[in-house]
């Protein structure tokens, strides 16, 4: 039986309980794939890196295919062949014109089910992902971010690394790949979706059929939420002309409503428009950044909202203090209405630019649905933002500044 999710999207369950996500979009491309509740925090002590590195490896051969065959499936009719993991989540899917809907099931099918992860091809990869390591740590204002989390997240499963270390990626075998697929890739964690023009009464049988080998069950999710750490402030010499700083808190956001204040609150303070108050402060009216941005990250349990800048060393003090003011100002005065006006517009615009994308589409649809969330239409969306009031946000600047910013 379907649960409407949307206007027009909609969960079912398989007789086998397997979720599937679905909504239908006029266009010329579709987007589908599993998304899979299990992420980095999810590994074992002595295996950090082994999800990222599984996402990397399960395109290295199935059961009835090898690497190149794989490879080709998607890319041979325009498609794109696609996989992600965050602390969190995994993401395997694929982005095709449309009328290929077939094909690209099967496929995901098969490399979730089937993946056989070669010797001959994890030894190869292993180098990809030192290699990709390496890479990052000689990006700082990338790397920055995972000191930041590893001190703010410090003694959990969340303060470590995505890719872990190149002595842990260089132990991963086989075995710890498929054990990693047995215990996660399982119906109680997974979730398929789609995102275009084909019906539900197409994609229902299609997905019965291939997906009908997805196993029952696995390991049980555990997190538990970190135990606070006092706010810190840590300087780490490297060799680079700029100061790379991260500054931001972890936040105890408790219902929608909160969320969805926090999230606009964000977008006022630090986000992707040129008016940020963080952009203004730092780069419009004093020249002192390139680049400023705040994230606010989503974990099981709680938040972490940061901020990001690059400038030189000696005005990193400054540009905090610049950063704390604004926050403060936030707080103390909140946002007379016609400021709250257009701040609501741009927040909505951004939204409909994002979901405009069927790929964007589909991986929220995914998202929303291993979160076991309703998948909020543009409609729903925009009722949620709209009734955010000054008071709202004032309590979010407030919560950020009473919870103290480590650096």
């Amino acid at each position: 039986m379907a649960r409407c999710l949307g206007s027009e999207a909609q969960v079912l369950i398989l007789s086998n309980g397997l979720a599937v996500a679905y909504q239908k979009v006029a266009s010329s491309v579709e987007c589908l794939g599993v998304a899979i509740m299990a992420g980095s925090r999810d590994e074992n002590d002595g295996e950090f890196g082994l999800a990222h590195f599984v996402e990397h490896t399960i395109f290295k051969g199935t059961k009835r295919r090898r690497s190149h065959h794989v490879i080709k499936r998607m890319e041979s009719i325009g498609g794109e062949l696609n996989a992600y993991t965050t602390k969190e989540e995994t993401f395997v899917y694929t982005i095709a014109p449309s009328g290929n809907v077939s094909r690209a099931i099967e496929l995901i099918a098969d490399l979730i089910i089937n993946a056989s992860f070669p010797e001959h091809e994890l030894a190869k990869e292993r180098d990809v992902v030192a290699d990709e390591i390496s890479s990052y740590l000689d990006d700082p204002d990338a790397a920055v971010y995972d000191d930041f989390e590893d001190l703010v997240f410090e003694g959990s499963s969340l303060g470590h690394n995505i890719l872990g270390t190149k002595r842990s990626v260089m132990l991963l075998t086989g075995n710890h790949c498929r054990r990693w697929l047995a215990d996660n890739y399982h119906v109680g964690r997974m979730a398929f979706f789609y995102a275009g023009p084909s019906s539900l009464s197409r994609i229902i049988p299609m997905v019965t059929r291939y997906f009908e080998g997805v196993p029952a069950g696995g390991k049980e999710l555990q997190r538990a939420v970190p135990l606070p750490v006092q706010p810190f402030e840590k300087i780490k010499s490297i060799k680079s002309h700029q100061a790379h700083t991260v500054t931001g808190c972890r936040l105890p956001i408790i219902d929608l409503r909160q969320r969805f204040a926090m999230s606009l609150c964000n977008n006022i303070l630090g986000g992707p428009g040129m008016n940020s108050r963080f952009n203004i402060s730092l780069r419009e009216k004093r020249g002192l950044v390139y680049t400023v941005e705040s994230v606010l990250s989503r974990y099981t349990g709680e938040y972490l909202w940061s901020v990001y800048f690059g400038c030189d060393a000696e005005h990193t003090e400054l540009c905090k203090d610049l950063i704390y003011d604004d926050i403060e100002k936030l707080a103390e005065g909140g946002l007379p209405k016609q400021a709250l006006k257009i701040a609501k517009r741009q927040f909505l615009g951004q939204m409909i630019l994002s979901g405009a994308a069927v790929e964007n589409m589909a991986l929220s649809l995914g998202r929303a649905t291993i979160r076991g969330e309703k998948y909020l239409s543009f409609k729903e969306l925009e009722g949620r933002v709209e009734s955010l009031t000054s008071e709202d946000l004032q309590s979010c600047a407030r919560l950020i500044c009473d919870s103290g910013l480590s650096s």
